[in-house]
């Protein structure tokens, strides 16, 4: 990996792409420690140390929300639009059919997707600045003269349509990336918040517990080790394709694979689960100070059994995770649509009858081999919980869908460079030649 690296620099054009990357995340770390005018970041600092769901909007953020920034949503509500418009595609024909119009379905997916990121952006900008609004720290409200009240109505504007900007500015900052470095932009992003916040967890975990840091930074190898094994894991399908003639020649007749990956849904079932998982608690704790003690007391139970120290979140949000890898995955074969792209491109699987009887084959093949992916996520999830008995925390140096993002973004940055490389040196052998 290191001399893919070196090597690229040697490459004027590549090295350009590398440090123009570089450059748009150092101009997003900026960008993210520019505060919102009336944040408190005492007691924001405080509501996070207590509150899990807003630590992963943190990292979806770059580090961007523990500052309350300009940045705070970071690119999250654009990867939510990504998820809805891919979810709705078997309910709405016409999206998908718009799917596979190649091109310029794709140019117009996108574009539904940046419209439909504006409106969830605004929403996710209320719904947390209320939530900051009324959260009480050491020096009082996180985040003062905010909601829809006499004299703050234009400061409340002002800060929703700041950070919906900051979203998009995010988003423009990936696609630059996109267009004229390496990587894919919005991952690249989300990897740079996550590696950035690294250092000052160390530090934190050394002050409170030096042994946590050993036996965090060796169960954070052990992990990445495992995560890089399930995400290159793949079953490979053979396909034939028919001879057929036409004229004189003869075309097709060559054998292929569909390669079937073991975790085809990504980090995906991780913030599925962990965002319903945290729901009950956090509408519960609007309620844990309610005047009637009926509704008082059952907020409050909810609030203990959704809590992180408790045996029953862990428990549940292995199964979510579980559950949603196999929804997710199912969703998204679904989508691909392989057995009647094999029938129409004239491909078959040994064995096996073109159409239904293969589509049925290739689900069963990839529900097996899920159930390992599914389950990898599932322990990956809970690792804090298991490790914590050992070191007394469950703060780990990177999250659990942290570790998923930095190494998928990583292989898949590396194979970009090694595909660049061996391009260029292609090139150059052909100009040798002539």
């Amino acid at each position: 990996m290191l001399q893919a690296v070196a090597n690229a620099f040697k490459l004027p054009d590549l090295r350009k792409k590398i440090l123009f990357t570089l450059l748009i995340l150092v101009i997003y770390r900026f960008a993210s420690h520019v505060p919102v005018p009336g944040v408190d970041l005492v007691a924001l600092r405080e509501l996070f140390r207590n509150n899990q769901l807003l630590g992963l909007l943190d990292m979806f953020s770059g580090g961007a929300m523990s500052n309350f920034s300009v940045m705070a949503l970071g690119v999250y509500p654009f990867i939510t639009a990504q998820i809805v418009l891919q979810l709705l595609q078997p309910i709405i024909p016409a999206l998908e059919q718009l799917s596979k119009e190649g091109e310029a379905g794709r140019q117009k997916m996108n574009m539904y997707t940046h419209l439909l990121t504006i409106p969830l952006a605004a929403l996710q900008a209320f719904a947390q600045g209320n939530l900051l609004a009324q959260s009480a720290g050491a020096t009082g409200a996180v985040l003062s003269n905010f909601g829809f009240r006499a004299g703050t109505w234009l400061p409340t504007l002002a800060t929703i349509a700041t950070l919906t900007a900051g979203t998009m500015f995010a988003i423009w900052l990936g696609h630059l990336i996109d267009e004229q470095g390496i990587g894919n932009g919005i991952s690249i992003i989300i990897f740079g918040g996550i590696v950035a916040g690294v250092p000052g967890r160390m530090v934190q975990l050394w002050i409170s517990n030096p042994w946590s840091v050993i036996v965090f930074a060796i169960v954070t190898v052990i992990t990445v080790v495992g995560i890089v094994v399930v995400h290159e894991g793949q079953r490979r399908i053979p396909v034939q394709y028919a001879k057929r003639v036409r004229g004189t020649r003869i075309y097709g007749g060559q054998s292929t694979h569909i390669p079937l990956q073991v975790n085809s849904a990504g980090m995906i079932p991780l913030i599925f689960a962990v965002s319903i998982i945290m729901l009950p608690g956090v509408i519960a704790s609007y309620f844990v100070n309610s005047q009637v003690k009926f509704i008082a007391s059952v907020a409050s139970g909810i609030t203990r059994i959704f809590d992180t120290n408790s045996v029953v979140y862990w428990i549940l949000y292995f199964l979510f995770v579980v559950g949603f890898t196999y929804f997710y995955a199912d969703v998204i074969f679904q989508q691909q649509n392989l057995a009647e792209t094999l029938q129409r491109q004239g491909g078959f699987v040994p064995g096996i009858r073109p159409g239904t009887r293969t589509a049925e084959y290739l689900q069963g093949v990839l529900r097996r081999i899920t159930f390992v992916g599914a389950l990898f996520l599932g322990i990956v999830a809970i690792i804090p919980f298991l490790v914590r008995p050992l070191v007394g925390t469950s703060q780990m140096l990177i999250t659990s869908t942290g570790l998923l993002i930095v190494v998928g973004v990583v292989l898949d940055t590396m194979k970009q460079l090694e595909a660049q490389l061996l391009m260029r040196h292609y090139e150059g052998f052909i100009r040798k030649m002539r």
